[in-house]
């Protein structure tokens, strides 16, 4: 079966950029849930005008999932998008969609209803081209990728399972390169206990929980191994009542991030070691892993090759790399299922004010995936 050439979505571009801007003008923050619905709503609408057989994941605080299926036979490509933002309601007003030169900006437009507005141009692509996907399509849109997947996962890698392939559509790397790895991540929290005493009557029967907590703090800094691509930031402290009372009590939140399954593990052991170090004081670790690593292992490495041929045969060349940052990809590879990450948009400043698009990547990025789909 031919393979759709970029001028093809290059002729399309207009349309594919009047839908990311109905995308990006709805605005979907995951705590928000009636709007991140609305937003749901117009794609499954969407979704239905292109014959999808769509199907919701109603759910009772966080925004709906949804899935659009086309095509016969066996599941065959499960595209990953979500739908949330990070940006709260009312940004739009502040930095409302833009179109300058060779960028557009606007609140999620990188991260991710760019990878959307690819998807559904694809389908519809495909299907007014007459090369219409005969084997099964879904796009897989949730709802709370921004705050950990946690009523999504598991929806996830139930179709991942179902599914050869899966397109994850989060944005590209700079210059569009492909993510082959990406980090796990977790998020925990040390806690040290104490004995509260007053610092000038009798600070001898007291245990100062914040100066095991910097003990503490070193320790973890150990764990850190920078040429493996293990860190650790600890990000948030709090601790003790008065500045007359030997703190009883003290906190400290902290982020890692790991390439590989066997850094987390030497990780886990590593925080399960935590012993006090002041006589007296108690020391606990609270939190999980968010996102298990996705590793550029062989099969990652054979299915981005087999993905580089296929679009070669458009002019069009693949390049790989990876990221400290996490995506629903992560739960995909940590299963041992093929998947591709980065077929979004090209572009910078994700999660920010300026955050763009380079409106020239996506007939590019949509001639990729419907290659993909295509000749897989």
């Amino acid at each position: 079966m031919p393979l759709l050439p970029v001028s093809e979505f290059e002729r399309r571009l207009p349309q594919t950029v009047a839908l990311l801007k109905d995308l990006v003008e709805l605005e979907s923050p995951t705590q928000e849930k009636s709007h991140i619905d609305k937003l749901g709503m117009f794609i499954a609408d969407k979704g239905r005008s292109l014959n999808a057989n769509v199907k919701n994941y109603s759910q009772g605080h966080a925004g709906d999932h949804w899935s659009l299926t086309w095509g016969s036979g066996e599941p065959e490509f499960l595209l990953l998008t979500h739908i949330d933002t990070v940006y709260a309601l009312g940004t739009l007003d502040e930095l409302p969609w833009r179109e300058e030169g060779e960028k557009i900006f606007g609140p999620g437009v990188l991260d991710m209803k760019a990878g959307i507005a690819i998807a559904l141009t694809v389908v519809e692509a495909l299907q007014s081209t007459g090369t219409d996907p005969i084997r099964g399509v879904t796009l897989l849109c949730t709802s709370d990728e921004e705050t950990g997947s946690d009523t999504s996962r598991d929806i996830i890698e139930a179709l991942a399972h179902e599914h050869r392939l899966t397109l994850c559509l989060e944005p590209a790397l700079p210059g569009g390169s492909l993510k082959t790895w990406r980090k796990g991540i977790g998020a925990f929290e040390v806690r040290t206990e104490g004995v509260a005493a007053h610092a000038g009557l009798d600070p001898n029967p007291g245990v100062n929980a914040i100066i095991e907590m910097a003990h503490q703090i070193l320790e973890l800094k150990k764990i850190a191994d920078p040429e493996k691509g293990t860190s650790i930031n600890l990000g948030i402290i709090e601790g003790g009542t008065r500045t007359n009372v030997v703190a009883e009590q003290c906190a400290c939140k902290f982020d890692v991030r790991v390439k590989t399954k066997s850094e987390k593990e030497i990780v886990d052991r590593a925080l399960a070691a935590r012993t006090p170090k002041l006589n007296g004081a108690k020391v606990s670790i609270h939190g999980s892993w968010n996102r298990p690593p996705m590793q550029r292992n062989a099969l990652m490495l054979e299915t981005f090759g087999r993905a580089q041929a296929i679009v070669k045969d458009i002019g069009i060349s693949l390049s790989e790399g990876g990221t400290g940052g996490g995506s629903d990809a992560n739960f995909v590879a940590a299963l041992g299922l093929r998947v591709l990450d980065g077929l979004g948009a090209v572009g910078e400043g994700a999660h920010s004010r300026t955050e763009n698009i380079q409106v020239s990547s996506l007939p590019e990025r949509a001639a990729i995936l419907a290659g993909l789909i295509t000749a897989w």
